[in-house]
């Protein structure tokens, strides 16, 4: 899960592991109401996702459950996964007992039957793995027929904005230093083109519905209006959004 824009990002040359357990309280109060998080990728989830009311909906690397309790106050039936123990404890103390969270990731088999959700919402997690093929087979299953996926990753183009030299077209991992709130973590993640995407999604039997680049959320430009000054129509490259429909 990237930062917001006001935090500056330095490219590291080493390969890591996206350690959560070991910043997650930090990166929980970073990303509650920042621009990136708050008023960016969970309101364009929450648009994406419409009326979702009496709908059974998982929500995979759920974090701290900030996108949880959301879902749950518009009458979701909500349910989450992360492989983070020190997210889930968050998540937990936010939402009490009442929420199904379960310990798990998209590297085996999540813990539901087939077509146990009707939607499930993998965002800003995608773009950690190096092979999609086996985690959308799994998300394919747990979604009843007709299903959604709703999807947020690393908008593709941005790799070649800070990185002119790299290879836009050949999939590779890549790592940068973050703070969030004071403290540095690394994050690391693998690039691949949007042509690639896509072609995951199909060949896993998803019809793609939407393609988004959404503008933030109203009220972000009084927020921050010193980052937004520098995009007069409001929008900004970071993340894509994409809503599929189980075949």
């Amino acid at each position: 899960m990237p930062p917001n824009l006001e935090n500056s990002a330095e490219p590291v040359n080493q390969a890591v592991t996206n350690d959560y357990d070991s910043f997650a309280e930090a990166y929980a109060a970073e990303t509650e109401s920042n621009l990136i998080n708050g008023y960016y990728t969970r309101p364009a989830i929450l648009d994406l996702a419409g009326d979702v009311a009496g709908r059974r909906i998982l929500d995979v690397g759920c974090g701290a459950g900030p996108l949880l309790a959301a879902l749950r106050e518009r009458g979701a039936i909500v349910t989450g996964v992360d492989s983070s123990t020190k997210m889930l404890e968050l998540a937990r103390r936010r939402l009490g007992d009442s929420t199904a969270l379960h310990p798990a990731d998209l590297s085996s088999s999540l813990p539901f039957p087939d077509g146990a959700f009707d939607d499930v919402i993998v965002c800003l997690v995608l773009h950690y793995l190096e092979d999609w093929k086996a985690p959308l087979a799994e998300l394919r299953r747990v979604l009843a027929p007709g299903g959604r996926l709703i999807v947020a990753v690393n908008h593709p183009f941005t790799r070649r904005l800070a990185s002119p030299d790299a290879d836009y077209f050949a999939p590779h991992m890549w790592s940068e230093e973050y703070t969030f709130s004071g403290q540095n973590a690394v994050l690391t993640y693998w690039h691949r083109p949007l042509h690639s995407m896509t072609g995951a999604f199909t060949a896993a039997g998803f019809r793609i519905a939407v393609i988004s680049e959404p503008p933030p959320a109203p009220g972000a430009r009084e927020l921050f209006p010193d980052v937004l000054a520098n995009y007069p129509s409001g929008a900004f490259l970071c993340f894509l959004f994409f809503v599929l429909e189980a075949a």
